[in-house]
């Protein structure tokens, strides 16, 4: 069997330089990516048939050699430590959708009602990849021409494992961040979100608010909240225990747990994992100097 194009070693295996500070993986082994948006960017990049580049773009997002990510309407800036001193740059431009295109997507989610729904409650639908298809567009790029990746380092495959790098640590960020996707086609969340609301659904001509005869429906606006100025400055009488049951937190760090995870984590342990330590030492010491056993 003849030799393939990339299985000649013109530029031998190195070992890059510890990267202080840079991103790391969430993934410790195994695929990139729990829900099927994020391992369904991935498996665009596994379409291109890198061989060993794949496994050391994996290594590279795992060990943090990833030093800082960028991204915007259609492209990704990065910035990734290799062998050399100087980071290498990566450059990944993504194909956006035009205006029209993206209103003639916004007219395939209002055809059912759930589409919308989910997408402005900032959910993202299991099937919304079919709604793009029904008005002719895909959500996800679909071709290799539909992305144009570049990296400084010397490697001549086009994508390297710096590139690979970059789109792992992209696929997890989808995870934390669904509506990324639709910023690097062209359509930020707000403007997405925008266009749903001024899109009427099908059957509604007039969109919300509409009648089924076509007369605008009068808008019932909420009643205020009375305002009673001279009870809120008397006051009122305070419990005999206002403190009630104080103990210690079952869950530690329930807030930062509710904010989700930290958009390309830094650390080797994760957000929750690096301040929950310091939040079950903090309630142990306020504990005992509420309870006056603190000791000095």
């Amino acid at each position: 069997m003849a030799p393939r194009w990339n299985d000649y070693g013109f530029f031998p295996r190195s070992r890059p330089r510890e990267a202080k500070g840079g991103i790391r993986a969430h993934s410790k082994r195994g695929a990139f990516g729990e829900n099927w948006w994020a391992r369904r960017w991935v498996s665009v990049l596994e379409g291109f048939d890198l061989g060993a580049r794949l496994g050391r773009g994996r290594s590279y997002a795992r060990r943090g050699q990833v030093l800082d990510i960028a991204t915007e309407r259609g492209r990704v800036e990065a910035r990734v430590q290799g062998s050399r001193p100087a980071p290498y740059k990566v450059s990944i431009k993504v194909t956006t959708l035009s205006g029209p295109q993206w209103r003639r997507a916004a007219a395939a989610l209002n055809r059912e009602a759930r589409f919308a729904a989910k997408l402005l409650a900032s959910e993202m639908p299991d099937d919304v990849e079919q709604a793009f298809e029904n008005a002719g567009l895909s959500l996800f790029p679909e071709r290799r021409k539909d992305l144009t990746t570049e990296c400084s380092c010397p490697d001549w495959s086009n994508p390297c494992k710096h590139i690979a790098a970059v789109y792992y640590l992209l696929g997890e960020e989808f995870d934390r961040d669904p509506f990324l996707i639709f910023e690097l086609r062209g359509m930020a969340r707000e403007e997405l979100v925008g266009l749903l609301s001024a899109a009427p659904a099908q059957g509604e001509p007039g969109g919300a608010g509409s009648t089924h005869d076509g007369e605008a429906e009068a808008t019932v606006l909420p009643e205020p909240l009375r305002s009673e100025t001279a009870a809120f400055w008397a006051g009122g009488e305070l419990p005999s225990d206002p403190f009630g049951d104080v103990a210690i937190p079952v869950t530690m760090a329930a807030l930062v747990r509710q904010l989700g995870r930290f958009p390309f984590w830094r650390g080797a342990a994760s957000l929750i994992e690096a301040v929950e330590p310091v939040y079950a030492q903090a309630a142990s010491r306020g504990l005992d100097v509420f309870l006056g056993t603190a000791s000095r």
